[in-house]
């Protein structure tokens, strides 16, 4: 046991590195440390890197940088970096080369190997690099140290098989691998007896969850069972990929009363030559009646989406072709990127890219639209009551509480620490493009 030694992580990127942050410290506690938020007392930093996009590189390879300076006032601190940007040859040898204080880099592929390395380490002070290049199954289930008490993420499946050409995912996690339904279960169980009230399901693409398994179980019977989970209040899931969001998933998000009303189904571009260039597998036409029957069979729910805009070969008409769905579909909210070249992915290779002066106002183009959207349909709540999961303190704010609804929206309250972790409900007083206030009733 490491007694008295303590850990930081930094994190960088999706949901997914952020659960598997909460795995790496689960191994961490099991080891005997304990979390500090202050790096200067740490014995051990990790990184949990990702690599969707460009600036979150920058990110690493500057703080790297930082941290420099505590391994020289504690030589003993083990400084490790892993995730999705180490699984490439080129960001792994520019940190071996250039950042000789870091001691440890692994992968995606064999998180659940962090003990041992750590003890290789802490053994031969010896310098570690162990990326594997493939998978070897499915990862197996691992402590989580969570940060809340009653919101929890269960992963449910691994990898991706989609290939989208601006991506790197599938090359850095793998094809997919679906859990065996009894794991997923069971562990929804044992953290509804442990006081989680949420739990939101995490996959590259869930709605392909079962797909590789010999067994009846698919997206939506997942679902079915764990709606059955008692002291279970509330399912979440993403992400969703459009071409496989099957009328069944839609008829059980509408009848299973545990399934939140929120269902983020990313578009990425309005235009039919983006979106085969993309090789996003379905079509403008197609993704327009998806949301329109969603919004038709259940009109309360929040449809969210992101989108990509300058993808390699964008044209003006493109664009305006994806200004034009956005103020077709009215959608509650949307995650806006600009395109970055990743390394290995067929769009970086190609001669025609976007110059960053176009792809920037496109965005604001875009942006502005959609919070003037988002905004509207958010006043239209005011004076209406909605249920909150209240998770405690504003990060902005920390004399005010705050919730999200069903659907998936941010919602202030009055500070009120017996209320944390409560479903509750509120009547909405005021709102704004992303946020809402309310009223405890």
């Amino acid at each position: 046991m490491n007694k008295n030694k303590y850990y930081n992580i930094i994190t960088y990127g999706c949901q997914m590195n952020e659960h598997d942050s909460e795995r790496l410290a689960g191994m961490l506690e099991e080891m005997g440390y304990q979390h500090t938020e202050e790096l200067a007392d740490a014995d051990i930093i990790l990184l949990n890197t990702c690599i969707i996009r460009e600036n979150a590189e920058l990110k690493v390879f500057g703080k790297l940088g930082e941290l420099k300076k505590y391994k020289r006032e504690n030589p003993d601190l083990i400084i490790g970096i892993g995730g999705c940007m180490m699984q490439q040859d080129e960001p792994v040898d520019e940190v071996y080369k250039k950042y000789r204080h870091v001691d440890l880099i692994f992968g995606t592929h064999n998180i659940h190997h962090l003990p041992n390395l750590i003890k290789k380490i802490e053994e031969t002070r010896e310098r570690v690099v162990e990326v594997w290049d493939e998978e070897e199954g499915l990862i197996p289930d691992l402590p989580s140290q969570r940060d809340s008490d009653h919101s929890a993420w269960i992963s449910i499946i691994q990898g991706c098989d989609n290939f989208c050409t601006y991506c790197i995912v599938p090359y850095v996690r793998g094809r997919e691998r679906s859990r065996p339904v009894n794991s997923i279960v069971q562990e929804a169980e044992r953290l509804a007896e442990e006081g989680v009230k949420e739990i939101t399901l995490l996959g590259q693409n869930v709605n392909s969850y079962g797909n590789d398994l010999d067994n009846e179980i698919n997206f939506p019977k997942l679902l079915e069972a764990l709606n059955k989970v008692e002291k279970l209040k509330r399912i979440r899931f993403m992400t969703s990929h459009p071409r496989d969001f099957s009328d069944e998933l839609l008829l059980q998000i509408k009848n299973l009363e545990k399934v939140a009303n929120h269902i983020h189904l990313p578009v990425q571009s309005g235009s039919n030559k983006v979106l085969k260039e993309m090789n996003r597998g379905y079509t403008r036409e197609y993704y327009i009646s998806r949301v329109k029957k969603i919004q038709a069979e259940i009109p309360e729910a929040a449809v969210s989406t992101d989108f990509i805009v300058g993808f390699p070969g964008e044209s003006e008409e493109d664009f305006e072709q994806t200004i034009e769905l956005v103020k077709e579909l009215n959608f509650d909210m949307a995650y806006t990127f600009i395109y970055s070249p990743r390394s290995g992915t067929p769009a970086a290779r190609r001669d025609d890219q976007i110059d960053e002066k176009t792809k920037k106002d496109r965005l604001k183009r875009l942006m502005d639209l959609q919070n003037k959207i988002s905004y509207d349909k958010n006043q239209k709540l005011i004076g209406s009551t909605q249920e909150i999961l209240v998770t405690g303190p504003s990060s902005n704010d920390p004399e005010v509480y705050e919730g999200r609804t069903s659907t998936n929206k941010i919602c202030f309250i009055e500070k009120n620490k017996d209320l944390i972790g409560e479903l509750v409900k509120v009547r909405i007083e005021d709102a704004k493009s992303w946020t809402l206030e309310g009223t405890v009733i």
